[in-house]
């Protein structure tokens, strides 16, 4: 497990994978994401201004479950 403070959960049995922030000492949903589309939006939202940029890099962001930007759930 890491420290990155984005983290990809594992996909969910409808598809889509859950994306939680830490910040403020506590774990914040940011959304259901179907896709890289929809993961760089949230993160956007969340006041990160290059999240294209981020998605690959292990400081920034945790997938849990599965493959990175994998959303299927199987």
């Amino acid at each position: 497990m890491s420290d990155a403070p984005i983290v990809v959960h594992r996909a969910l049995p409808g598809g889509g994978r859950r994306v939680t922030v830490h910040r403020d000492g506590r774990d914040e949903t940011l959304g259901i994401a179907h896709n890289d589309h929809d993961l760089t939006v949230f993160l956007e939202r969340a006041g990160i201004a290059e999240p294209e940029d981020v998605l690959d890099d292990a400081r920034w962001v945790e997938w849990r479950g599965g493959h990175a930007h994998d959303f299927s759930t199987v």
